[in-house]
């Protein structure tokens, strides 16, 4: 299917979500679409000479950031609750653009469940052409979590996903060990590393237009290790881009809900012995929502991009069962189950909430993808580029970043951009803010306190590949944009030494923060770990950026 073109629609936008001030709005993207059809699902809003990025200074085009989510759950899933019309129209009231259904694998899903999902899936597109729906797998990972695995919609996207499930997937192989110690996990890790090699060999072969894979909540068991997400993305880095910053069931800690243990992202567990033993204690839980990875400046995902190799980070909401819904599983049929159906009964609504940790998709975790054009392929575009930045409680309405040597002209460089330089050039930052404009879905009008930016130097790939800290890793710089309102621009200078390095933002609504877990003269005013049972998701925001390389001639 090629990228879809849009009606016209009189209605804006159902969320204010990221304007670009550099380029265009969502809507004025999705409405080009309708009114220049063909052409434009063929064009991009880039400038036609722009378009070599890999030249000194860069030129990076327009974009417009459209906002989704790359795992929900359905009644397809064996442990969640809501219909597929349910799911899509949660969405779609949120102001979501685009969302992945990555129902979990398992013999009823790979014998019954898929085939009958990619037909709902069908007439959700046809009924609802304002959003990208798109059809994926949670793979259970061959000795490790679990991960996104979705394809570009076309002839084999549901026969692609079931062959990888029925060929790949750990929990139905059996292959779940991945513990130092047990002799299975060698094995177990190669098959994962195969899998991946097969979806790239589908994609280059032409059997599936697309296929993308993202990491779900890698720390939250402590069973992805360094060296596997490492061996994920070296094996096919154009498939495995990256992974989950912050997972979802973000309302898992909301105070007198769950219990007085419960933590956002529901991270409450302990090393277990298919734990990667380097894992600190600390690691198992949530900062401000996201993943100790993530949250940690020169931690693993600075160790990662300090090999100078991008790794995109997302959120999501992983709706199973939102908060304070009063809907419940329907009862079973006498004689079915998951197994001989691959589908939960329709739910039945009640008069009380119901059990439940998660938010619907875009109520609040957005992840915020830069396109040049609307459709299924420029999404994944997007997120294969790196041109991503994420946000909790409606932060932000929207934020563009740009590194430009001082002498150019252009736009300069973009999110999952690499900029080359030269020795001692001057370089500026510039980033460009918008501030929440309306109430979030809490009621709550979210107010950006500080930016910080956070620079690492690149060294190259590591000897060891169970290494998780970037030594050169640290908060540059802060400002405080406390009262700010509207659209306004930041611009910091940056001057390039003798090595290439890259630069990433982070920034808060300023409620909840403390010295990182690499100390103060690392990150001073980081996210922090709340107390269990009392982590209001509301009230500590957050929003991250992937980073900006800038690649040093000579270096």
């Amino acid at each position: 299917m090629s990228d879809q073109q849009l009606p016209d629609w009189a209605d804006p936008s159902v969320s204010p979500a990221a304007l670009d001030p550099q380029g265009v709005s969502r809507r004025q993207l999705m409405r080009r679409a309708g009114l220049f059809g063909a052409a434009f699902a063929a064009g991009s809003l880039a400038t036609p000479a722009a378009a070599d990025s890999r030249r000194l200074g860069g030129n990076d085009p327009r974009l417009a950031y459209l906002v989704g989510d790359h795992h929900v759950h359905s009644v397809y899933s064996h442990d969640a609750k809501y219909t597929f019309d349910q799911v899509v129209k949660g969405g779609a009231k949120y102001g979501v653009d685009w969302l992945v259904f990555n129902e979990h694998s398992n013999f009823g899903h790979a014998e019954f469940g898929a085939q009958m999902e990619h037909q709902e899936i069908l007439k959700a597109r046809a009924a609802n052409p304002r959003q990208l729906i798109f059809q994926g797998l949670e793979w259970y990972i061959p000795g490790a979590e679990h991960c996104t695995v979705f394809a570009a919609p076309g002839r084999h996207e549901v026969d692609i996903l079931t062959k990888f499930e029925l060929a790949y997937d750990g929990k139905l192989l059996g292959y779940d060990k991945g513990g130092p110690n047990h002799p299975d996990t060698p094995r177990n890790e190669a098959h994962a590393v195969k899998a991946i090699k097969w979806l790239a060999e589908q994609r280059r072969k032409g059997h599936v237009d697309d296929v993308l894979v993202l990491a779900n909540h890698p720390l939250r068991l402590g069973i992805d290790s360094p060296h596997e997400m490492r061996n994920w993305r070296d094996a096919a880095p154009e498939i495995m881009i990256g992974v989950e910053g912050a997972p979802g069931a973000q309302g898992g800690a909301i105070p007198g809900w769950r219990g007085p243990t419960s933590i956002r992202g529901e991270y409450e567990n302990k090393p277990s012995e298919n734990s990667w033993p380097g894992y600190p204690a600390d690691a198992y839980v949530t900062y401000g929502g996201f993943d100790w990875m993530t949250a940690t400046v020169g931690g693993l995902w600075d160790a990662m991009l300090a090999e100078g190799k991008l790794f995109t980070i997302t959120t999501n909401s992983d709706v199973h069962r939102v908060v304070f819904d009063t809907w419940k599983n329907g009862d079973w049929p006498p004689g079915q189950n998951f197994d001989n159906t691959g589908r939960l009964p329709d739910p039945v609504n009640t008069t009380e909430p119901q059990p439940g940790g998660d938010f619907w998709p875009g109520q609040f975790s957005r992840t915020h993808v830069g396109v040049t054009r609307y459709g299924y392929r420029a999404v994944m575009a997007g997120l294969r580029a790196g041109r991503v930045w994420l946000d909790h409680g409606h932060l932000l309405d929207g934020l563009d970043v740009r590194v430009k040597r001082d002498r150019d002209v252009g736009r300069g460089v973009t999110l999952g951009g690499r900029l080359r330089v030269r020795k001692g050039e001057k370089l500026t930052l510039y980033v460009t803010v918008t501030t929440a404009s309306r109430p979030n879905p809490q009621g709550i009008l979210p107010e950006l306190a500080h930016i910080d930016v956070i620079r690492g130097t690149v060294r190259g790939p590591v000897t060891d590949r169970d290494e998780w800290r970037a030594p050169d890793t640290k908060v540059v710089h802060t400002k405080d944009v406390t009262g700010r309102k509207g659209t306004y621009t930041l611009r910091i200078p940056l001057t390039a030494g003798d090595e290439s390095f890259y630069v990433r933002l982070r920034g808060s609504d300023g409620n909840r923060n403390g010295t990182g877990y690499l100390g103060a003269a690392v990150d001073p005013h980081g996210p922090i770990p709340h107390e269990p049972g009392n982590g209001d998701p509301w009230a500590d925001t957050w929003f991250y950026s992937n980073p900006v390389f800038v690649d040093v001639a000579g270096a």
